[in-house]
């Protein structure tokens, strides 16, 4: 008796875990769903926009120092500067993402900005927070936090907590059902819209169970820094004047690379306020993708100087399970067949949110007897 009463109180904790986030969880779903497919979207929306013709003579020396001139006079007050395609081809736009403040918590500070490397030619430039520089980057900056800030991010982390606690008590209410799901004995009753809801609730949710709870614990990690406080004092804090880098990005980028030969760049951060160091970070080649940009290179912005070489491979195991997190909550380590795969899990949390308020309001509507429902309805007749 105790074990049938407790399951039917956790029972009802998922119920209304899935209630309270549903409709939020269906949208964090499509748009991560999307997102899936970021970079090959945005350059097939964009792609007149952002293919360029290289000259004769190639790229100029210089050329990242230019952007980045460029950026910290058009932003005097910048965080960072974040150059996210430094493997681009000889016909591909130079894409910033840009760290600012505007000192309000409503708004999550980032902006995009794209060059044509050859010419310095500003292609495209706007706050995320807007259809400016792409509509793709707008989705990127509601994934995680709603377009509403701190708070958004906060919420967003919150929601990943309540959904992988929804899986926890969905797995233990359907714990019976788990091993006929995956053994195939459990198959679609297709008597009536009652039996369907309730067999793809559970056969989706179970061969969902252990991906869609990678990704919302992955999806709350990253968004933690929102729950703490000291993240909502900073943010209402305007960012100092930049100060802007003593020595040339481009040589310190060269510099890294002959540092670590076998880096590939995926990211390159160059700093606008003292005291931060210019880093190329990335994987080391021949590694699997699943592992994470974990390698990185860090040089000190004022004498040009090595400050730090760190190798994946070489750190803490905390640290190497760490940078597994984002290529799990992306699906960015296996290829094609892999994107396709969390396009479709992207979407099964909106299919069990549907499915779920379903099964609610039927047994809603079962657990009203015809006795209730003449009071009920005797009740509404004498308030009216």
């Amino acid at each position: 008796m105790k074990s049938a009463s407790m399951t039917r109180r956790i029972f009802k904790w998922h119920s209304w875990l899935g209630l309270f986030t549903g409709i939020f969880l269906f949208l964090l779903g499509l748009s991560g769903s999307v997102l899936v497919f970021k970079t090959e979207l945005d350059e097939f929306f964009n792609h007149d926009l952002l293919k360029i013709s290289p000259l004769d003579n190639g790229r100029e020396q210089g050329t990242l120092k230019k952007c980045y001139d460029t950026i910290v006079s058009r932003y005097p007050n910048l965080d960072g500067i974040a150059w996210v395609n430094p493997q681009a081809g000889p016909e591909e736009a130079y894409n910033f993402r840009i760290y600012y403040n505007d000192a309000r918590l409503m708004t999550y500070d980032l902006a995009l900005i794209s060059f044509d490397p050859y010419r310095g030619v500003i292609l495209r430039e706007g706050p995320s927070s807007q259809f400016t520089p792409s509509f793709i980057e707008w989705l990127f900056q509601f994934h995680f936090s709603f377009q509403l800030g701190i708070p958004g991010a906060a919420l967003t982390a919150i929601f990943g907590l309540t959904m992988l606690l929804s899986l926890i008590t969905g797995a233990v209410v359907y714990r019976k059902m788990i091993w006929k799901v995956l053994s195939f004995r459990l198959r679609l009753n297709r008597k009536n819209w009652r039996t369907i809801t309730s067999d793809l609730h559970r056969i989706v949710g179970v061969w969902t169970l252990l991906l869609n709870a990678v990704i919302f614990f992955t999806g709350f990690w990253f968004n933690l820094f929102a729950l703490d406080s000291k993240s909502w004092e900073k943010e209402m804090v305007t960012t100092k004047p930049n100060t802007p880098m003593a020595i040339s990005p481009d040589r310190m980028y060269h510099q890294a690379l002959q540092a670590m030969p076998d880096l590939e760049p995926s990211y390159v951060y160059l700093p606008t306020q003292p005291g931060r160091k210019f880093e190329v970070r990335g994987y080391e080649i021949g590694q699997w993708k699943l592992c994470g940009a974990g390698s990185s290179v860090k040089v000190d912005q004022q004498n040009g100087e090595i400050f730090q070489i760190s190798r994946l491979s070489e750190k803490p195991f905390s640290d190497r399970l760490v940078s597994t997190f984002l290529p799990l909550h992306i699906g960015n380590f296996g290829g094609l067949p892999i994107k396709i795969l969390y396009v479709f899990i992207g979407l099964t949390p909106g299919l069990l949110s549907i499915t779920g308020f379903m099964l609610w309001w039927r047994r809603r509507k079962k657990s009203f007897s015809p006795v209730q429902f003449k009071q009920a309805s005797k009740a509404e007749s004498i308030s009216r």
